[in-house]
C-alpha cells in the first residue's frame, strides 16, 4: 500500500531519534514479516515498558517526521516480530468505501432476514480534540489499566492513525478479513465521524480512542451494527449477546472501543 517516505531507516545510525527531531528511549527497528525481512523497517519498537506521557510527547513531535505512535502489547505470541506481519498483502485503505466493506461483512455474518441498516450518524459536534482524547486514554491504559499486559511504545510511518495496522501488515483479524486495508478504510471513516485514533494493538486485539462517541441509545445501536460487521466476535464471544446490550454497555458515551478477533 502507499505510505509516506519512511524516515525509520535514519534511526539505524541515530537510535536516539535526534536525526529526525525526536527523543527516543532505547529501542530497535523491526522488518520481520511472514515472508522474511521487509525491504525497509516497518516500525520502531521500544525495548522497555511504555511510560505514561511518552506516547503523548511523541504524538506531538513524531508526525513531523512522518511517524505516528501506537502501543503494542507484546505479552502474547512474542511481540510483533512473531506476529506474522504481511505488509505486502495489504491494499491501500483509500481504495475502499467503508460502507461497502461493512455491508459486505454484514451480509456474511448477520441473520438472513436482517438487512444492512446503513452507517450510523456522525458523532457529536464540538467534541474534544481527538489527539487530546487519545493521550488521555493512553494515560489511563498505562496508569494501572488492565487492557494491556505489556505495552511497548512503537512508531509507524503512516499518514493517518487509521492506516497504522495496514501499514505494518497486521494480521490480527485474519479469521475475519485477510486484507487489513479494507478494515483500515472503516477506521478512516470512524476517524472522520467519531474522532477515533488507533492507540494500541495486540496479536489479535485493537483499541481505539473515541472523541465523539454516541450520546443516545439510538445512536449507539446504529453504531453497534457497524461494530458487529467490523468484528463479529464482539457480539458472538462477548458478554453482551445482542446489539442493544452492546450499544448500551460498550458504546454509549465511551471514550475507547476494544476489538478482539478469535
Amino acid at each position: 500500500m502507499a505510505t509516506l517516505p519512511n524516515s525509520l531507516p535514519k534511526l539505524a545510525t541515530d537510535p536516539t531519534g535526534g536525526v529526525v527531531g525526536l527523543r527516543l528511549p532505547p529501542g530497535r527497528l523491526l522488518d520481520t514479516t511472514d515472508d522474511g525481512p521487509w525491504h525497509e523497517p516497518l516500525l520502531w519498537l521500544a525495548d522497555g515498558r511504555a511510560a505514561s506521557g511518552g506516547w503523548a510527547a511523541l504524538r506531538r513531535t513524531a508526525p513531523g517526521a512522518g511517524l505516528l505512535p501506537v502501543l503494542l502489547d507484546v505479552a502474547r505470541h512474542g511481540g510483533p516480530g512473531l506476529w506474522e506481519l504481511m505488509p505486502g498483502e495489504m491494499s491501500y485503505p483509500g481504495d475502499h468505501d467503508a460502507e461497502e466493506v461493512l455491508a459486505e461483512f454484514w451480509d456474511e455474518c448477520a441473520h438472513e432476514d436482517e438487512d444492512w441498516p446503513g452507517l450510523a450518524d456522525t458523532g457529536a459536534v464540538g467534541s474534544p480534540d481527538p489527539d487530546s482524547v487519545a493521550s488521555d486514554v493512553v494515560g489511563l491504559l498505562l496508569d494501572g489499566g488492565e487492557a494491556l499486559e505489556e505495552p511497548r511504545l512503537a512508531l509507524v510511518p503512516a499518514r493517518r492513525s487509521a492506516d497504522i495496522p495496514a501499514v505494518i501488515g497486521w494480521t490480527g483479524p485474519a479469521n475475519h478479513e485477510n486484507d487489513m486495508g479494507r478494515l483500515s478504510a472503516v477506521l478512516r471513516s470512524w476517524e472522520d465521524r467519531f474522532g477515533i485514533r488507533v492507540v494500541a494493538l495486540g496479536f489479535d486485539t485493537l483499541l481505539v480512542s473515541v472523541a465523539a462517541p454516541p450520546t443516545t441509545l439510538a445512536e449507539a445501536e446504529a453504531l453497534a451494527a457497524e461494530h458487529f460487521a467490523f468484528c463479529p466476535d464482539t457480539i458472538w464471544q462477548g458478554s453482551d449477546t445482542d446489539l442493544r446490550g452492546y450499544a448500551e454497555n460498550r458504546l454509549l458515551g465511551r471514550s475507547a472501543w476494544h476489538f478482539w478477533w478469535d
